[in-house]
């Protein structure tokens, strides 16, 4: 075991579980190494689990792709849904290495990596350290942060927000009607354009941004327009910027990033001499997205679900 890292790990006990569901999940396979590579990667994906439960994060197995024996084929794949805000992959290695490798494929949609080790009789494994994010298919033990700083790592991420919930008229807390935040001539304004440029069926909710303005008159909010596509399953969604108090215009340098699931901006536009900044798109259930508002070093993230 690398030295640097013997001041925190977590040891997990695999037991006759452990072994069973793998060994259920290797019957899928008919090529020796990638048996085996189901073989780790489950193991891993246990141990995480079972570290996590200790700590009290939900997490949910049956929709991470490692527990699907389709995508196990398709993929070196050993990733753990946390429940509302994404996945964690679960990196394993054996007694003695130095080094992870982390598959090019897994380098995106992942909220962070935990290595496990194992030991050579795999009745126990070993969680190591965890990295946020990777670039490369060789990340040396010694560069992880310690474990002890999981948990308040992912407490730090934020849920992901649920619009198909909002189609059941269940809100996530902090989003507000526009009568709400918005000044009483400026939700009249908004309620006119809203009605001349959509559906009756469309659901608005917005939310005051912090950005470092709070002050005074300078406000800003973020406002997501959803409502059922001519095209079923999908459902047309509007993203929007605007200044609300006493402002009609928004900061000059102010930016707009919608990125998609895999953290690839998709849309950007900066604000200029313009009063608002919107986006227009369509997803369908299951999809994700995201939604940063940037201004100078300051900006704020909010993570959708579909």
């Amino acid at each position: 075991m690398n030295p640097s890292l013997d001041y925190f790990t977590f040891s997990v006990p695999l037991m006759v579980t452990a072994h069973t569901q793998a060994k259920q999940f290797v019957r899928h396979q008919s090529n020796r190494q990638k048996a085996q590579q189901v073989y780790l990667n489950t193991l891993a994906v246990y141990a995480v689990n079972f570290y996590l439960q200790c700590q009290d994060v939900e997490t949910d197995l049956e929709t991470s792709s490692s527990w699907n024996p389709v995508m196990q084929t398709l993929l070196d794949v050993a990733d753990l849904e946390i429940k509302d805000r994404g996945k964690l992959e679960c990196r394993p290695v054996v007694s003695g290495a130095e080094i992870v490798k982390i598959p090019a494929e897994v380098w995106e949609n992942r909220i962070g990596y935990v290595v496990v080790q194992f030991d050579e009789s795999w009745q126990e494994a070993t969680l190591l350290g965890f990295t946020e994010a990777v670039n490369r298919e060789e990340l040396p033990l010694s560069q992880l942060r310690s474990l002890a700083e999981l948990p308040t790592y992912l407490d730090k991420i934020k849920p992901l927000i649920d619009l198909s919930q909002w189609l059941e008229g269940v809100f996530t807390a902090g989003w507000q009607t526009l009568e709400t935040i918005l000044q009483p001539r400026q939700a009249e304004l908004a309620f006119s354009f809203r009605n001349a440029n959509s559906p009756t069926s469309a659901i608005t909710r917005g939310k005051v941004l912090d950005l470092g303005l709070q002050t005074g008159s300078h406000q800003l909010a973020l406002l997501v327009d959803l409502v059922e596509g001519s095209t079923v399953p999908d459902i047309d969604i509007s993203v929007e910027v605007c200044p609300i108090g006493d402002q009609f215009q928004l900061p000059p340098e102010l930016q707009l990033i919608i990125f998609n699931e895999e953290g690839k901006a998709m849309m950007q536009a900066e604000a200029g001499s313009c009063e608002g900044l919107k986006f227009e798109f369509s997803g369908e259930p299951g999809e994700r997205f995201g939604v940063k508002v940037a201004l100078s070093e300051l900006s704020v993230t909010e993570n959708f679900l579909i």
